[in-house]
């Protein structure tokens, strides 16, 4: 299993930024709710938010709820993170990562309940 993270970049407070994440292969990213974490330098990885392998779930941290927003292109293999309103504070690497559930799965928001995982995105955030 390969989880692909891309998009990542600096910007400015303020901007807005996409990322993506393209799980392969094909059939265990349609039974797999996808996660969003991030980890700054000297932090611990942390939640950002997570869809569910349907698409009809979703469910953020607080610290992002309402700016950043997870959808899923099942004819892609691929989930977004869309960041907007970005502040340095949101500097971090962003991890996208994958679980194998079945259709009624809790989202996960720790890391530990997430199987496969990618190689992370930069994305830094000047002010």
């Amino acid at each position: 299993v390969q989880l692909q993270a891309s998009g990542g970049g600096l910007v400015q407070a303020g901007d807005s930024l996409r990322l993506s994440c393209t799980v392969s292969p094909g059939r265990i990213f349609s039974r797999s709710n996808i996660g969003w974490f991030r980890q700054a330098p000297g932090k611990e990885r942390e939640f950002v938010g997570a869809i569910s392998r349907g698409g009809g779930r979703t469910y953020y941290a607080d610290s992002v709820e309402g700016r950043f927003t997870v959808s899923r292109e099942n004819a892609k293999n691929t989930v977004y993170l869309q960041m907007h309103s970005l502040r340095p504070e949101d500097t971090a690497v962003y991890y996208c990562a994958a679980k194998d559930v079945i259709l009624t799965a809790p989202l996960g928001s720790r890391p530990d309940e997430y199987e496969y995982w990618g190689q992370g995105t930069l994305v830094t955030v000047s002010s």
